[in-house]
């Protein structure tokens, strides 16, 4: 399919030109590990589907039918998407943490979100990938997640998660913004360079 085909050229092309830092920074994801641990804690706090919404709204109509008061209320600890709403979270400084698709396309619709929780303070992360972000909220593919509170029996592990994201992203941030990627040969090259090599030596 075409779609492949592009794909797979443009990793090609990312091996082989000089990649700036503000985009090199996609190919540092999250280890598996620690990806695992936090896709776990996520599907905790999936947002409510079609079908949860409309079975809450149908049990509110009929108990109002009855005349019993209840208290429409959807989940509160759920996690947020979508990228002008994530980006207003941070800014408020209400996301406490941040995760971001490593195959946004263009990638200059979050190449900055990175420099701005490093601006803002909060820890992010970037994942693979943007279909498995959009599993958590129930979309085909999603740019980002903002976690922005949990209960009280996952902050343990929650700030566990915090401190090594911390550790590997936002800390490292001046580091990860000076290295440049690509420039690596392909084997055709490397085979002339090794065959000049040779005769120069001969």
């Amino acid at each position: 399919p075409k779609y492949v085909k592009s794909q797979r050229q443009r990793r090609v092309l990312m091996k082989r030109i000089r990649v700036p830092p503000a985009l090199n920074q996609f190919t540092n994801a999250l280890d598996k590990n620690t990806a695992r641990r936090v896709f776990t804690l996520l599907d905790k706090y999936r947002p409510e589907d079609k079908t949860a919404k409309k079975a809450r709204l149908l049990g509110i109509a009929e108990a109002k039918a009855k005349g019993i008061e209840v208290e429409d209320k959807p989940p509160a600890n759920v996690v947020k998407f979508g990228l002008n709403h994530v980006t207003g979270l941070i800014e408020q400084k209400k996301a406490k943490l941040v995760l971001i698709a490593h195959d946004v396309e263009p990638i200059e619709l979050v190449v900055w979100l990175p420099a701005l929780c490093k601006r803002m303070g909060v820890p992010y992360a970037i994942v693979k990938s943007k279909s498995r972000l959009g599993q958590v909220v129930h979309q085909k593919k999603v740019s980002c997640l903002a976690v922005v509170s949990v209960d009280k029996e996952d902050m343990h592990d929650f700030s566990q998660l915090q401190t090594a994201i911390k550790e590997s992203y936002l800390d490292r941030f001046a580091e990860i913004n000076k290295k440049w990627g690509g420039t690596s040969l392909g084997r055709k090259s490397v085979a002339q360079i090794r065959k000049k090599s040779h005769t120069k030596r001969v």
